[in-house]
């Protein structure tokens, strides 16, 4: 990915060069790059495994954001793992954007640089990095260590080995917490709720008790009307009327099944009916546009008069079929021998290939390359055949011509469009 679009203008690129002299001039550096003999090492002299995690560590994803935009190193909305693969990748080279985060870093973790620097032997660096990792403090001495220059190949595989372990740990012990603090959570909800209901009931059980209490004299006239009621049921009465209106019910209950039943029936028919109109009116549509194909087809097919004295058409004439020799791909087996009459009326010969059903995938190749142009219906063949056809069609620059439609008249509308030109020609140096 290039750090300066063209499309930005020579603005972005005298930006671009000035950051890098002002590079050159912070840092100190050759102009050809290459380190000295006894300075601290930089961001891109670092081993490839190392820049991961400086700058997943010593870089937040807020900082990362901003050198994406100063530098527009990707799209705006990139999640956070691309961009961070993007700026690893540029930083183990010398270039505008690893410069920068040089800068960013030297200037960022001063202190801790300062503080290693007075560390001379590699025990002393190994120590202070162990106590810094009991303290909880590593971007800070990761990217001194990286960068010191009595820092051996042997530390710095532990301080890596260190920070990879340290990753696992922290993200198990986060995930460790999240699970606690959920179902913790869940617990605090579930006695809320217990508690919630519990004040529910309580608070309807004491309404109840006010309302016994003041509502005295309505239960005493409720439970006359509840005697005079049992007295009823005693003598029968109730009984007789239960059963009359259990007959009206259940009376009423078979004419409404009946007329359910009716309802089903009429909507059944109803649905037979539009399905039928449907089928009717695909049937009418296909055969209208099948009708319609292949007379435009056939009239491609009548031939033309030459301009030239003569009269006859020839093959020259802007208007004929370039294609003499048609692969077709997929399609229904049932209607080849319509394509292969429709197309023996055009002049052309067709091939034929049932795009992996029974025939092997291989033999595309050769037949594609035997073929004046290809044609291939995408609903009549499987994924893996029509990334064979377009493939091979790019790789030998052969015309191709995918279209939906197996029937006959989708035939017919291919050969049409194949007489105008319509297809794709990919070269062999085509995406």
């Amino acid at each position: 990915m290039c750090l300066a679009p063209e499309a930005k203008g020579d603005s972005l690129q005298n930006l671009i060069r000035a950051e890098y002299a002002s590079a050159l001039v912070t840092l100190d550096l050759p102009a050809s790059g290459e380190p000295g003999p006894a300075r601290r090492a930089r961001l891109w002299d670092l081993e490839d495994k190392l820049h991961c995690p400086v700058i997943g560590t010593c870089l937040s994803m807020s900082e990362l954001h901003g050198f994406a935009r100063r530098f527009q190193i990707s799209q705006p909305g990139v999640d956070d793992f691309t961009l961070h693969v993007e700026v690893v990748g540029l930083a183990r080279n010398r270039n505008p954007l690893s410069e920068a985060v040089q800068r960013h870093l030297e200037k960022k973790y001063r202190l801790s640089v300062t503080r290693f620097a007075k560390l001379k032997t590699d025990l002393e660096i190994r120590r202070e990095w162990r106590a810094c990792c009991a303290r909880g403090e590593v971007a800070g001495p990761l990217w001194a260590i990286c960068t010191h220059r009595s820092a051996s190949a042997e530390t710095c595989q532990q301080v890596y080995a260190d920070l990879h372990m340290l990753s696992h740990q922290v993200g198990a012990g986060q995930a460790a917490d999240t699970r606690r603090l959920a179902f913790l959570e869940k617990e605090n909800a579930e006695l809320k709720e217990g508690l919630r209901r519990e004040l529910a009931a309580l608070r309807r059980q004491l309404s109840a008790a006010e309302a016994g209490l003041a509502d005295k004299d309505a239960v005493c006239s409720e439970a006359a009307l509840l005697r005079k009621r049992l007295a009823r049921f005693e003598s029968g009465e109730v009984m007789v009327e239960m059963g009359q209106r259990l007959l009206a019910l259940q009376g009423s209950h078979e004419r409404l099944l009946d007329n359910a039943r009716l309802l089903q029936e009429a909507e059944r028919c109803m649905k037979d009916a539009r399905e039928e109109a449907r089928r009717a009116i695909a049937e009418r549509d296909e055969v209208i546009a099948e009708r319609d194909a292949l007379l435009r087809v056939l009239e491609l097919a009548q031939p033309v008069p030459c301009a030239e004295p003569g009269g006859d058409a020839c093959a020259g004439c802007p208007d004929a079929l370039s294609a003499r020799c048609v692969l077709y791909v997929g399609g229904r087996a049932s209607l080849l021998a319509q394509y292969r009459q429709l197309a023996e009326r055009l002049g052309i010969t067709l091939i034929h290939h049932d795009g992996g059903l029974e025939e092997s995938l291989s033999r595309l190749p050769d037949l594609i390359r035997g073929a004046d142009a290809v044609v291939c219906p995408t609903d009549r063949i499987s994924h893996n055949a029509y990334y064979h056809v377009k493939s091979q069609c790019k790789r030998v620059g052969k015309p191709c011509l995918f279209y939906r439609g197996g029937g006959v008249s989708g035939f017919a509308a291919a050969m049409e469009r194949l007489s105008r030109g319509e297809f794709s020609l990919a070269g062999p140096g085509e995406a």
